[in-house]
């Protein structure tokens, strides 16, 4: 093993050895009685049921990432990545669908290496506590359309980067940098016509007491309500949440029917408040305009790597090639894309205490915030005090107790 294959192997082992002891900091952290703020909204047993949650889940996590990890280290080591490149090159066809053939056998094989994973956390674990909704027939469903979905949209876009890499030059990275950029924009844009309505059913907020009241306040922040959406969420799980997405004439709100059945009106519109503190601050554009540089810094490292022999060397890779150096990149680039992860999840976090200002200011009801927060932790059995070393590795959003104590702060602006 060479230089760039110890680095690769450190750092897998090192993401399992750092997440490990997060999520037993994790555990340790947990604490039998109740928060105070939560007082009245939890019952004891139910905060007993969300405590025993997290450990099934932390524990299902270890099992599956550990064996995951070992499927990739054997398939490695026992020379996998060249007898899979054998077969493709004895198939001689061209350079581009070699590539094709390549990455897509590993990815259906990492595919089906995680599906019974999938079926167990929701047939099983979800399936215990409540939360799944999900039928086998969605199920199976879903991952069909995922597949369609990424024949029909990652295919196209992976032969392009094939191409450039493969004829262009030393541009080629450049030019990989504009597809994956415009891909990028495209599916944001279309995303909420032609891609989420194939998993979930959207229907217009009917008309009553909750449309008039966001209505009511989307006009007091002067942002004009076209598409504000309720999708059948509880179809595949009991779990709430709310969100933005898409951008131009293709933005909308997006309101989980689980969340209006839970939720008071005055709750639902500081939940909408703050999904439009993401807009109005322009959080989403932050982020997207943020992964589009660091998709740029990626295809600019990719194409300083695929010329070092090492990187092929290090996978025992006798004939190195342009699809083989995309995957082994991302092994390589895994440990540059834990810290701008981290990172991320600072900005992430950081854009959740706006939101959650903008939302408890332009409503004048920061309690409402307050209750919404406390209901839906309730609800989807949220950690309530998780150790701060596993927030700064895994959360985007702030631990809810944090959340609270800020809105209840007064307002320092």
């Amino acid at each position: 093993m060479n230089l760039v294959g110890g680095v690769v192997l450190a750092a897998m082992l090192m993401d399992v050895l750092v997440n490990g002891i997060a999520d037993y900091l994790n555990l340790r952290r947990l604490v039998p009685d109740l928060p105070r703020p939560f007082q009245g909204y939890y019952d004891p047993d139910s905060y007993r049921r969300s405590q025993v949650y997290l450990k099934v889940n932390t524990r299902f996590s270890w099992i599956s990432h550990i064996f995951q990890l070992l499927v990739i280290l054997l398939f490695w080591f026992s020379g996998g990545f060249e007898l899979l490149d054998s077969w493709v090159r004895e198939l001689n066809p061209g350079p581009v669908f070699r590539g094709l053939l390549f990455i897509g056998t590993l990815g259906i094989g990492m595919g089906l290496v995680s599906l019974p994973f999938g079926i167990y956390h929701t047939f099983i674990i979800e399936e215990r506590f409540g939360f799944n909704r999900t039928n086998w027939r969605t199920f199976l469903l879903d991952k069909i359309k995922g597949l369609c979905l990424t024949a029909i949209l990652g295919v196209p876009l992976l032969a392009g980067i094939l191409i450039f890499f493969q004829y262009t030059g030393a541009n080629a990275w450049l030019y990989c940098w504009a597809a994956v950029t415009a891909y990028m924009l495209v599916v944001q844009f279309i995303a909420p016509t032609l891609i989420m309505p194939l998993f979930n059913k959207f229907v217009p907020l009917e008309d009553g007491k909750l449309k008039s009241a966001i209505v009511d306040y989307a006009r007091s922040i002067q942002f004009p309500v076209k598409n504000i959406m309720v999708m059948d969420g509880s179809r595949r799980s009991a779990k709430s949440n709310a969100f933005f997405t898409g951008f131009g004439k293709n933005k909308r709100i997006v309101l989980f029917d689980t969340l209006i059945e839970k939720h008071s009106v005055p709750e639902l519109v500081a939940v909408f408040a703050h999904e439009m503190g993401h807009y109005k601050k322009k959080h989403i554009m932050t982020m997207l305009i943020a992964g589009i540089l660091q998709s740029g810094l990626m295809f600019l490292l990719l194409s300083v790597f695929l010329s070092y022999r090492g990187l092929y060397e290090a996978f025992y890779l006798t004939q190195p090639s342009i699809y083989a150096g995309l995957v082994f990149f991302a092994m390589v680039y895994s440990p540059f894309e834990f810290f701008l992860g981290l990172f991320r999840q600072i900005l992430s976090r950081r854009n959740e205490y706006a939101a959650d200002r903008f939302a408890a200011d332009t409503t004048r009801t920061p309690a409402a915030m307050v209750q919404a927060l406390k209901k839906l932790s309730v609800h989807n059995l949220s950690n309530l005090t998780p150790h701060p070393f596993y927030v700064f590795l895994n959360y985007s959003h702030p631990p809810v107790l944090e959340r609270i104590t800020a809105l209840e702060a007064p307002n320092p602006g």
